[in-house]
């Protein structure tokens, strides 16, 4: 019996969204021309695409779901009544490739049964006035999050058994258990009786826990479980199965023939993404791999033969080049000019503290003998925020603006930067700041917010021309 699984992997939700590639390229994938072995390995899966928009809220537009009926007091229940359908409608194109649909919409029925008579309960609470409205929403929010990656799970180990794998469906979500347990302790629970040589556990990605799962992360919670499930059972890998490759620069923008998937990399680089809203995985979640020494591999679901990306603390390229190029439209600069800085201890302290009172932080900070200017995100700079500065100093000023970061773990060689100027030059491309720390690992250059798409483009043709091998697949043995 094997103590622990070789892997532990996550399945996102746009993958999920097609899981009859799912089932041929991850579950199934042939290697060699023998079948992939399906056992020692433990899988979290993400709700199928759009599914936890529909119970929260759309990531992007901000479209009500559920959550917002709940709180408005709109009328929940209809809402709620529309996701069942939507599920249901969900198990009957998964029919088609192995799941029994009754069976199906019998479990996913009976948990909204509860679902519902909770969330009565919650409100009927929440109208007495004896409990904290805000403890309130935040309960229900919880437990709304994690009904789509109970029914994926269900799902997923339904189909897998039907096509002879011993799947085993592991209900994370605390429904139907009110042991008072953390979020570690829960995962232990629901795999202590595993033999992961002969079973494949399915776990939700919504995990019930004292601590809150969503507290902290919110929409995130589903990398956490995996992140978590891989720092307890220290796997010899952890793997993140997406719609993408991890690739030289949004392909969106370059053109999917010029992206290309970027091969290896660390840490170290993985959490300069994660700065600038790029996450190839949520910055808390890298750090429970960093720390346990566990590497971390993102591959792209549709693409089963190439072996992805593969990230862990050592890596450094055998010779300079640049991995990626990235960055984001979504800051302005804020800019703070006052002669009586000069030479006083502690000014930029004092500023700081103004903007973190409002719970702010910055993405890069340059200063000379009189000014001081910070990137920020352009939501959380608000009017509030920018009148108190205004009362305090000399002149404050801000401007739309966008970053561009040029990344990779070997990027210290001689007339690096000033290829990426001359490179942005050319096109009239002006730089408003530009940032980069000793340790060299990230350049970041601040500029019109009109010319964002034409600057990735021209310094991912200047530097992937000459520099980069990153097409070329790294090895893994499964």
């Amino acid at each position: 019996m094997l103590k622990k699984p070789v892997y532990v992997e996550k399945i996102g939700g746009s993958s999920m969204a097609s899981f009859k590639d799912v089932l041929e390229n991850i579950f199934k994938r042939k290697n060699g021309g023998n079948e992939y072995h399906p056992y020692g390995r433990v899988f979290i899966v993400s709700a199928y695409a759009g599914v936890t928009d529909m119970l929260l809220e759309n990531k992007k537009t901000k479209k009500p779901g559920v959550f917002k009926h709940f709180v408005r007091r709109t009328g929940f229940e209809k809402s709620l009544k529309k996701v069942l359908q939507h599920l249901k409608n969900e198990n009957l194109k998964l029919s088609k490739i192995g799941l029994e649909r009754q069976e199906a919409n019998e479990f996913i029925e009976n948990y909204f049964e509860s679902l519902m008579q909770l969330l009565h309960d919650l409100d009927s609470i929440m109208s007495s006035g004896y409990m904290l409205r805000e403890n309130i929403l935040h309960v229900t929010r919880e437990i709304l999050a994690s009904v789509g990656e109970v029914h994926s799970a269900y799902n997923t180990a339904m189909i897998l058994r039907q096509h002879g794998i011993k799947a085993v469906f592991v209900d994370l979500s605390g429904l139907h258990d009110p042991s008072e347990l953390s979020i570690n302790d829960r995962i232990k629970k629901g795999l202590q009786n595993i033999n992961f040589a002969s079973e494949l556990p399915i776990l939700s990605g919504y995990v019930k826990g004292l601590e809150g799962i969503m507290r902290e992360f919110d929409r995130g919670y589903s990398d956490v479980t995996f992140g978590k499930t891989a720092f307890i059972l220290h796997p010899k890998e952890a793997i993140l199965h997406k719609e993408f490759h991890l690739s030289s620069a949004d392909p969106g923008i370059v053109g999917e023939e010029q992206a290309m998937p970027v091969g290896r990399t660390n840490y170290d680089v993985a959490d300069q993404l994660a700065d600038v809203g790029m996450e190839a995985i949520h910055p808390k979640v890298s750090k429970m791999l960093e720390k346990k020494k566990i590497p971390l591999r993102i591959k792209n679901t549709f693409e089963p033969e190439h072996t992805g990306t593969f990230i862990n603390n050592d890596y450094r390229g055998e010779r300079h080049r640049i991995e990626i190029i990235t960055g984001t439209k979504d800051v302005i600069i804020l800019e703070v000019h006052d002669p009586s800085m000069v030479g006083v201890v502690g000014f930029d302290r004092d500023l700081s503290h103004l903007i973190a009172e409002q719970k702010v932080s910055y993405l890069l900070k340059t200063t000379n003998a009189n000014t001081i200017s910070q990137l920020l995100w352009e939501k959380d700079c608000s009017s509030k925020l920018y009148a108190k500065l205004k009362k305090k100093y000399y002149l404050v000023t801000k401007k739309q603006v966008a970053v561009i970061c040029v990344i990779g773990t070997n990027i210290a060689f001689p007339g690096v930067m000033a290829q990426a100027t001359l490179a942005l030059s050319e096109k009239k491309i002006s730089i408003l700041v530009v940032s980069q720390s000793a340790r060299q690992v990230n350049m970041q250059f601040v500029i019109e917010r009109k010319h964002y798409e034409l600057a990735v483009r021209t310094l991912h043709e200047s530097f992937m021309s000459n520099l980069n091998n990153a097409k070329k697949p790294c090895p893994v043995k499964f």
